[in-house]
């Protein structure tokens, strides 16, 4: 049995299939990730290659048969990002934030939220080049998974004099405790705003010795909530 079905999707990346098509993983908000072919794409008279290109939001229609690859039949870009396309450094970010999402989404599973999350970043992304984007994104990933950090108190006890970070132990620790990534007052409050509802006072914070620990404890803590490394992460620190 095959049907079409209509739905919106962000292109989280491409692979080549045989000499002219290309497999697209998208993340949509009904199904979840969806792997499907697109013909042609690689040919230069290709109607809509230029849309499935990494980061695009688009609309789509697909052709579910019973193959697990759908087929892509109708494509209209609905936004591009040509700021983060432009810019090396914009789209190293958008590549790590892509990853991640393609590590968390799974298939036939509805992610309305990943979705719209992920689309917020990337029209953030597209709008300034914050240093917390990234580090921000991870973290309200993980607590979208369920495994959002502690971050106002000790983890192992009351105290809310905190002093380092435990991806292991899920959060905050204090002097007593400490283990981990060594942690600024400066940093924990950073912390404390982007999960605690304080998120577009965080992303507008210059780039400062605090946001430089913010980036490498999100870092830390996804890759241990994956079990596996954010490879685009390197990039942005070459």
């Amino acid at each position: 049995m095959t049907k079409y079905h209509r739905t919106e999707g962000i292109v989280l990346r491409t692979y080549k299939l045989g000499e002219a098509d290309r497999i697209i993983v998208l993340l949509t908000p009904d199904k979840g990730m969806v792997r499907a072919v697109a013909k042609g794409v690689r040919k230069t008279k290709s109607k809509f290659g230029s849309r499935l290109e990494q980061t695009s939001h688009i609309a789509m229609q697909l052709h579910i048969g019973r193959s697990e690859l759908a087929l892509i039949t109708q494509v209209e870009t609905l936004t591009y990002f040509p700021k983060i396309r432009d810019n090396f450094e914009r789209l190293a970010k958008a590549n790590a934030l892509l990853e991640a999402v393609d590590q968390v989404a799974l298939p036939d599973e509805p992610a309305p939220e990943m979705h719209v999350m992920l689309l917020r970043a990337l029209h953030s992304l597209e709008k300034a080049n914050s240093p917390l984007l990234v580090p921000s994104f991870f973290l309200k990933l993980m607590a979208l998974e369920g495994t959002e950090p502690q971050v106002n108190q000790c983890v192992l006890c009351d105290e809310t004099e905190v002093v380092s970070f435990s991806p292991a132990e899920g959060g905050l620790l204090c002097q007593h405790h400490k283990r981990g990534i060594q942690i600024s007052p400066e940093a924990v409050k950073l912390l404390q705003k982007i999960l605690g509802g304080e998120l577009a006072t965080a992303l507008n914070e210059p780039e400062s010795r605090a946001t430089r620990e913010i980036d490498v404890i999100a870092s830390t803590a996804i890759e241990y909530f994956l079990e596996r490394k954010i490879k685009s992460t390197k990039i942005l620190r070459t």
